[in-house]
């Protein structure tokens, strides 16, 4: 959530960030009128104690209708310090209510606009000509069947749409590509995590994931427990309710997880193999930092996820994501998007964003340096998600033939194999 002492402050600031999400600007408003009547409840709260303490301090040196007099004053009083407890705990209450529905502030660099306004950073790597090459490309789901690799057909009839399985040097390549992201990570200097699938509501509130990300959210009601869609939510979280000595940062992690979202809005979009899907399993990033360091390690997530991507050899292009995309926690988010073949586009591998303190206050992660102690800010990259990595390798890495060019970052987990070849049928 936001500093509230930042809304008393700056209010258009806040105002401006709603409107630039394309959020509800009224809210801002009934923001600021909860806080007033929060904090004006409570000094009338801390005036009527306080009277009634001195009445009570009469009461027993008073005698006749004098102590009578006062006896009914303190019924009276009495009667008003509990309204205002009410009243200073509804607004209190609300004002929290209100807080947790504002998205964080954004960067002013960020450009406004819906999924479609974002801008382009830079382009890396080459695309190949097929056509010049002599052959049409496959998609990923005619490769990963020729290959023994890909099999959505059993996945349906098993689970249902959007579900798949990873066989053969399909589910060896998903192992390679995991291993892989962990190797660099742990390189990096990244500390490796097996993280829960399951968490509760306030680890999955807290990271933002239960407002407007919510319909995409599975739930086990009987549990009351919540399947993550990203190990950030359990990362984010391993260190709720804590204090962090400011000599411990940063602290970074890279999690491994499976992930499961609804896809709610997404009726007939990517339905065709396994871009998008409802489990896959991912390796994230997550950091944190003193928040006067997170623009600098919103960079080096991203360094991160330009080196894996220009390792693995695909063709992809930097995305500066608009206002209006963002997902609520997020005050900047860098996508790293792949080169599609044989949909002729870029599409979404990785992303990093910046939090800043949003999820920390949140969650009430927090860091102590020297007598003071503060939020910190929190950040998130992905550095692997399989199975888009999976579509994007197969496409761009193909060869006439079916067969598939393995980059050599993989090789050492693909027993030192080259190329990935067809199966007899």
């Amino acid at each position: 959530m936001i500093d509230l002492r930042l809304l008393r402050d700056d209010p258009d600031r806040v105002r401006a960030s709603q409107r630039a999400r394309g959020e509800d600007v009224d809210t801002v408003d009934a923001l600021i009128s909860a806080d007033e009547r929060s904090r004006s409840s409570s000094v009338r709260f801390d005036q009527l104690r306080s009277e009634q303490k001195q009445l009570g301090k009469l009461i027993p040196k008073a005698a006749g209708d004098e102590k009578a007099a006062l006896l009914a004053k303190a019924g009276e009083l009495s009667a008003a310090v509990k309204a205002a407890d009410a009243e200073q705990d509804e607004a209190a209450a609300e004002t929290q209510r209100l807080l947790r529905t504002l998205g964080n502030l954004v960067h002013p660099d960020v450009p406004v606009g819906g999924e479609e306004d974002f801008t382009v950073l830079e382009t890396l790597g080459e695309r190949r000509d097929f056509e010049a090459e002599g052959f049409t490309p496959r998609d990923h789901l005619e490769l990963g069947q020729l290959l023994g690799a890909i099999d959505v057909e059993r996945g349906a009839k098993v689970s249902g749409s959007r579900f798949y399985y990873l066989t053969g040097v399909g589910a060896l390549l998903e192992l390679a590509l995991v291993n892989a992201a962990i190797a660099q990570a742990t390189e990096a200097g990244l500390t490796p995590m097996l993280t829960p699938a399951l968490v509760k509501p306030q680890a999955m509130e807290g990271t933002g994931f239960l407002g407007q990300a919510a319909e995409n959210v599975y739930h086990l009601e009987q549990d009351d427990l919540y399947l993550v869609g990203t190990s950030e939510v359990p990362l984010a979280a391993y260190h709720m309710d804590e204090i962090i000595e400011a000599k411990r940062l940063p602290l970074r992690y890279a999690g491994f997880s499976p992930c499961f979202r609804r896809e709610a809005g997404t009726y007939g979009k990517d339905t065709r193999g396994i871009f998008r899907v409802h489990q896959f399993d991912k390796v994230e990033m997550f950091s944190f930092v003193a928040p006067e360091e997170a623009q600098a390690e919103h960079q080096r997530l991203l360094e991160w996820e330009k080196q894996w991507l220009t390792g693995l050899g695909l063709p992809f292009q930097v995305i500066d994501v608009a206002t209006g995309d963002l997902g609520a926690s997020a005050s900047r988010k860098f996508d790293c998007e792949a080169w599609i073949p044989t949909q002729g586009k870029f599409r979404e591998l990785t992303s990093a964003s910046n939090c800043d303190e949003f999820q920390a206050r949140r969650l009430s992660v927090r860091m102590r340096d020297g007598k003071h102690v503060r939020p910190l800010a929190t950040l998130n990259g992905t550095l692997c998600a399989v199975p888009r990595t999976i579509v994007a390798l197969l496409e761009n890495h193909q060869q006439p033939d079916g067969s598939v060019w393995v980059p050599e970052v993989l090789r050492p987990y693909l027993g030192g194999r080259a190329v990935l070849e067809p199966v007899a049928r």
